[in-house]
């Protein structure tokens, strides 16, 4: 029995008053240091820009501070909008955070799906495609080390990072297109709803291309766990917090864009039923874990905007009552076989 937990980070509900916005950022910092102390996996950041409600715009800085803060935890922004990026500084940037975490960091390569975010940044919409395709071979050709050709000049990009050939990233996506581009380059594929279709594309070009590659998907990973001795009263006074990010996000839906959880929510009874956000004892994350149901969990303490002191209450909650006695029992059952044996 093992169990994975994943601290989720998006700033989401950001304050006018900038002394509580800047409480809200020094926080995240120090739960990210919390979460490995007490034996999480990885912290996930995300990227927008643009938000009304407020979202992490600069995941590159967030996962830098991170990094420094720690010795093994795992930084991983996903999705990360690289088109949005000039592509060697992008290079240049997760080299150095690459060399600075030994290979802790990684990413979802994004192509985005708001326009805004576009225009905000000096990019064309219209050239999304054309920018992801120079991007990703540009950060491959930068990451080798030997020059290289860019926009009809060589040049060569340094830092060289650690991870050889190169640092660990996905390519993000929901359409032939990504799974084909994923192919291509031989990447992981990571679309954001497990897709049948996509799966088989990607392998079929795998296979024309002579490349290796692996799918996934984040399957429950799009759920946030939230642990609470009184559920019931919980749901009420986080309810607000929850609807918040989420409305902002379900307005950002596009018909030719699937994602998770793009479904307006306006209730409790919405947000129970849409499953984006559980409420549950620490005895029943606990039972799920040893029933063999669940092995992993995220948890999104400071979502929406949650009142700082509070959504250390929900992040202790959930280490104290779930992760800790979880891994306590593992690491007992493993030290039984051994003596065993």
């Amino acid at each position: 029995m093992s169990l994975s937990s994943t601290l989720r980070i998006n700033m989401t509900g950001s304050s006018a008053d900038p002394v509580e916005e800047s409480a809200r950022y020094r926080a995240a910092i120090e739960m990210a240091v919390y979460a490995e102390e007490n034996g999480f996996t990885t912290v996930s950041l995300e990227e927008h820009h643009c938000a009304e409600n407020g979202w992490l715009s600069s995941p590159l800085t967030l996962a830098a501070m991170i990094i420094a803060r720690t010795r093994r935890i795992r930084v991983s922004v996903s999705a990360l909008l690289v088109t949005l990026y000039d592509p060697v500084r992008l290079a240049e940037d997760i080299a150095v955070l690459d060399l600075v975490s030994e290979g802790r960091f990684s990413f979802i390569a994004g192509i985005g799906y708001r326009p805004i975010e576009y225009h905000a940044t000096g990019k064309r919409w219209e050239d999304r495609g054309r920018l992801m395709d120079e991007c990703i071979e540009t950060l491959l050709n930068a990451w080798s080390g030997e020059p290289f050709e860019y926009r009809g000049e060589i040049i060569r990009v340094t830092p060289v990072p650690m991870s050889r050939p190169a640092p660990f990233f996905f390519l993000g996506g929901m359409s032939r297109v990504s799974a084909r581009r994923a192919a291509r380059n031989g990447l992981p594929y990571f679309p954001a709803i497990d897709d049948p279709k996509l799966e088989a594309c990607y392998h079929e070009e795998l296979a024309r291309h002579g490349k290796t590659g692996f799918y996934m998907t984040p399957g429950r990973g799009n759920s946030m766990t939230v642990v609470d001795p009184d559920p019931e009263s919980a749901w009420e006074e986080l309810a607000p917090y929850f609807i918040r990010e989420l409305s902002e996000y379900s307005s950002w839906r596009r018909p030719e864009v699937p994602r998770p959880g793009e479904a307006p929510a306006n209730s409790v009874e919405d947000l129970k039923d849409q499953q984006r956000f559980e409420i549950l004892t620490a005895e029943a994350c606990r039972a799920r874990v040893e029933s063999g149901e669940l092995d992993s969990f995220a948890v999104h303490p400071l979502t929406g905007g949650t009142p700082v002191a509070r959504a250390w209450e929900l992040l202790r909650n959930y280490t104290e009552g779930v992760h800790l006695p979880l891994a306590d029992a593992s690491s007992e059952a493993v030290q039984g076989e051994r003596i065993g044996s």
